[in-house]
């Protein structure tokens, strides 16, 4: 795992000087502490043989004062740096994810659901930042430590060194081997668990209103009930586990006290000057141990960090290889041809798109209809190059697509079912269109969309926040926002991803009037389910297991296709003149 692994070593050499001073500093740390209990265990022994004056005890009085001022400062900078490298890290991990994630989204879209890719970002993410702070700072710093010591006692005597050195041993090596053994298998069905509570919360709260519209609302709270409750008892075990653990390993901690005491007084006590220094090597070791204990805990959620590494050292997306990039401007552009295309995701999934051929002309309506399935949105993807085909091309003026992907936001335009806008004023959200149009050109675009009397009757107007996903406006006026950034963009091509679904049938019409009015100059390609408004596209074209059944004209399909009239009459639309 670790010698192929792209995600956790390549950050430990880029920082490779701030992990060195975390480290450092977590060694100081617990060196001033337990040097603060030995100077502390020297001054009280010194003091209680009276000495006749006050300057033998004072070097040990300003050390204990040092070291005392010294645990606080080096715990306090050690904090600080070792989150900031944490931070570093998992900022840049989190961004290469998002960009994994965003390079190839259909093969993410096919492969993950939502729920997974939330589970991949939350879960995943932190397991590595915890890796860092439970399990390799602490694990070093105790080790380190105990060698100090070790070699600090075999300087007296080996033999008693090496004894001390196999109590430790079992503190730093075989409890947290012991803690894996016991709690691996538990920490995979807790994570395997937490990644089905996100499946499952995700899918729920997305089908919400259909939870509420069947009155399965009890069923809706029950649905992760079950697996909530297994997850806690899982915990609870954990928990039990960790409580006897912990309790042995101070019962170890507490030997090496009563051990280190036997010692220091054999070795210590022949003399009253050396009998001062007892308490202190004693004292010495209590910080220690809140060091190398809660190593175990961090060796026992290894196998969630390790299932963590090894998921996101499998996200290979297959990066799309772009030819070299050429130039064409927006008002060149004259006709998007698809010749002979073929799509398929995967080798194991079927053909999706076959053979499909088209010519559109600047200007021209063209719309999209069929089953659910049949590729009509992996169309538009493979059209504005988010996808390549297996065969054949998509040009712009005699140029692929995936040569123009510098200048795609100049050349389509795109309007999906569900647009999102910021938390942010109306102007703000419209002028994501193009950051470059003064607000009078934002009102404009505004206005045109038919928009500009709700907007006046608002509070504070243009500068009115749509709050989180746009909640403050209905669905259609979303759209029409969204279609507002559209006009500023002013690319020569829109798509239209099915934009009216989950609108009334007057909210729908009304929007598609408006869409068609204020893009009338636009190259246009709409997918639909629905045929109301087809009368505003030049042509149709019907898809069905990735090839065309029919396409033509929609007044002349309604007059010599049976099946074209059928579904119109089934749709229940306007009448088609």
């Amino acid at each position: 795992m670790w010698r192929h692994d792209t995600w956790v070593k390549p950050y430990l050499k880029q920082y490779k000087f701030l992990l060195a001073t975390v480290l450092i500093l977590g060694v100081l740390t617990t060196f001033c502490g337990g040097a603060l209990m030995f100077t502390s265990g020297y001054t009280i022994d010194k003091s209680a043989t009276h000495p006749y004056n006050i300057l033998m005890i004072y070097p040990a009085i300003l050390m204990t004062r040092a070291f005392g001022i010294g645990r606080p400062v080096f715990k306090y900078v050690e904090r600080l740096k070792s989150h900031n490298w944490v931070l570093r890290v998992t900022s840049q991990l989190r961004t290469r994810l998002y960009q994994t994630v965003e390079q190839d989204a259909a093969f993410f879209n096919e492969k993950y659901q939502t729920g997974n890719i939330l589970g991949l970002l939350s879960e995943d993410i932190a397991h590595l930042q915890n890796l860092y702070l439970r399990t390799v700072f602490p694990t070093v710093v105790g080790i380190l430590l105990c060698l100090i010591m070790v070699i600090g006692i075999g300087y007296f005597d080996v033999w008693f060194g090496l004894l001390i050195l196999l109590l430790l041993a079992i503190e730093v090596l075989v409890a947290p081997l012991v803690s894996v053994a016991i709690e691996a298998a538990r920490r995979q069905k807790q994570k395997n668990l937490k990644n089905q509570l996100y499946i499952s919360l995700t899918d729920n709260i997305l089908g919400a209103n259909d939870w509420i519209l069947s009155g399965r609302k009890n069923d809706f709270k029950q649905a992760t009930q079950q697996t909530v409750a297994q997850l806690n008892t899982s915990k609870n075990f954990s928990k039990h586990f960790r409580w006897q653990r912990d309790f042995y390993l101070q019962a170890v901690l507490g030997i090496i006290f009563i051990l280190l005491l036997v010692f220091t007084n054999i070795c210590f006590t022949t003399s009253a000057e050396r009998a001062n220094y007892v308490a202190s090597f004693v004292l010495a070791l209590a910080p220690v141990g809140e060091t190398i204990i809660p190593i175990s805990q961090g060796f026992e959620e290894y196998p969630t960090y390790k299932d963590s590494v090894i998921r996101l050292n499998q996200l290979h997306p297959t990066p799309m290889k772009l030819p070299p990039q050429r130039h064409l401007q927006p008002q060149d552009f004259t006709t998007l041809q698809l010749k002979h295309l073929q799509f398929e995701y995967n080798a194991d999934a079927p053909i999706l798109i076959k053979d499909f051929q088209q010519t559109i002309h600047r200007g021209e309506k063209l719309a999209l209809i069929g089953p659910s399935g049949t590729g009509k949105t992996t169309l538009l993807q493979l059209i504005n190059g988010d996808l390549a085909p297996q065969q054949g091309q998509v040009l712009l003026n005699d140029i692929n697509v995936l040569a123009l992907q510098e200048e795609r936001q100049k050349l389509f335009a795109f309007l999906n079912q569900q647009p999102f806008l910021f938390n942010t004023s109306i102007i703000n959200n419209v002028r994501l269109g193009n950051e470059n149009k003064t607000d009078d050109q934002v009102k404009a675009a505004i206005q045109a969309v038919k928009m500009q009397d709700l907007i006046a009757a608002l509070p504070k107007g243009y500068d009115t926040s749509v709050q989180e996903a746009g909640r403050r406006f209905s669905g259609g006026e979303q759209q029409r926002l969204a279609l507002a950034r559209i006009l500023l963009q002013d690319a020569p091509i829109v798509l239209l991803d099915e934009p009216t679904v989950g609108l009334d049938p007057i909210t729908e019409n009304d929007l598609l009037q408006t869409i068609f009015q204020v893009l009338a100059d636009k190259t246009i390609i709409w997918v639909t389910h629905h045929l109301q408004g087809i009368k505003n596209v030049d042509r149709v074209i019907f898809l069905n297991q990735g090839q065309i059944e029919m396409q033509g004209q929609p007044q002349e399909l309604y007059r010599t296709n049976e099946h074209f009239r059928e579904l119109y009459k089934m749709d229940q639309g306007f009448k088609l003149n």
